[in-house]
């Protein structure tokens, strides 16, 4: 069904005359918002298809609906600079390729205009399935993949637009805060000197580790220190700039170093290759995070790891049993790094 006059653009009218719908239903099917009106998907596509035979320009939210299965699933993450979100990703791909989908994972930054654009890209492609991960706000684009009909799945950071899979920061905080407190003890360092750095205020993860430092605390009938948190971010430089302070006030470093990411324990590090091999050494430092490189540095490390092998198959069992009013929590539990074989160090990349 082509055009009877190639010169003029086909219109909404035209859509309408085709297919012997209202021009209100073309234009809700066409701007994506037909699901929300109750709209038989078989009347959506019916529309859709008149359309593209038109040449209609149709709207990339719209076009994001599934004509026919593509066999596409997308991740939306904020980068791979760590292990953490580089895990999620490989995982995803991983476990996708398993149910015989392919894959398709885009870094944000996570700047908010970026993750629309790529949502609304990805939907284009009509994909099956977005899987929304770290994102500090999901719900915009929750509800982008609601009007096109696709499910999606929030992944470590919740929200209030979709289902989300995330790491139980709250107790994983509380068991690294207790094993740091302990060695502490052992030194008999006070454990009001522990401090946790980085992470940004407001943000679930953060509040969530917070929280879990202060149960720690509290579980023994102990407080830490006034001035025990400091929110200065994720970046390494950030974390660097705070040590370098709380340093120069102490007159050497805290007793205890919680760190709320492996890009602020970078800083960490940064930090105490500058110092005499003593100064460092009589620290107790944590991550909250994981990676094998901590195993080879010349100080105690303490490191948690989350389970992105969980977090991905949890979030997948949602989105084949996916229920568009579900705004579920699944906290998935995090683990205690051991000390790390050189065969857990290589092994995912063997292949």
């Amino acid at each position: 069904m082509a055009s009877s006059n190639p010169g003029r653009k086909s219109t909404i009218y035209d859509v309408a005359k085709a297919t012997g719908s209202s021009t209100a239903t073309v234009s809700m099917v066409l701007n994506g918002s037909w699901v929300r009106y109750r709209i038989k998907e078989e009347t959506a596509n019916r529309i859709l298809e008149s359309a593209r035979q038109l040449g209609y320009n149709v709207n990339m939210k719209a076009r994001g609906l599934r004509l026919s299965r593509s066999g596409l699933v997308g991740m939306v993450l904020p980068h791979y600079r760590n292990r953490f979100f580089a895990g999620l990703a490989e995982t995803f791909e991983e476990q996708a390729r398993s149910r015989g989908l392919c894959p398709i994972v885009v870094g944000t930054q996570r700047d908010p205009a970026v993750e629309v654009s790529v949502t609304e890209t990805l939907l284009s492609q009509r994909v099956e399935l977005l899987f929304i991960a770290g994102v500090r706000n999901p719900t915009p684009l929750n509800e982008l993949c609601s009007a096109a009909g696709v499910p999606s799945i929030n992944l470590d950071l919740p929200g209030d637009g979709a289902p989300s899979v995330v790491s139980d920061n709250r107790k994983g905080a509380q068991a690294i805060t207790d094993v740091l407190i302990d060695k502490l003890l052992a030194r008999g360092a006070a454990p009001d000197e522990l401090v946790l750095l980085g992470g940004v205020a407001d943000e679930y993860a953060t509040e969530m580790r917070i929280a879990g430092f202060r149960d720690a605390f509290e579980a023994r009938q102990m407080t830490p220190a006034a001035d025990a948190i400091d929110c200065c971010g994720y970046n390494a430089a950030a974390a660097k700039r705070a040590l370098t302070i709380r340093c120069e006030k102490l007159g050497r470093l805290p007793a205890g170093l919680l760190m709320n990411s492996i890009t602020a324990f970078e800083g960490v590090v940064q930090f105490t290759s500058t110092l005499p091999p003593d100064a460092w050494k009589s620290a107790v430092v944590g991550c909250f995070d994981w990676d094998p490189f901590a195993a080879n540095l010349p100080f105690d490390v303490t490191m948690l790891r989350q389970d992105v092998q969980t977090i991905i198959s949890e979030a997948f069992k949602l989105a084949e049993n996916y229920d568009s009013t579900d705004r579920s929590l699944i906290l998935v539990p995090t683990g205690l790094g051991k000390k790390f074989e050189e065969a857990d160090q290589t092994k995912e990349f063997d292949r």
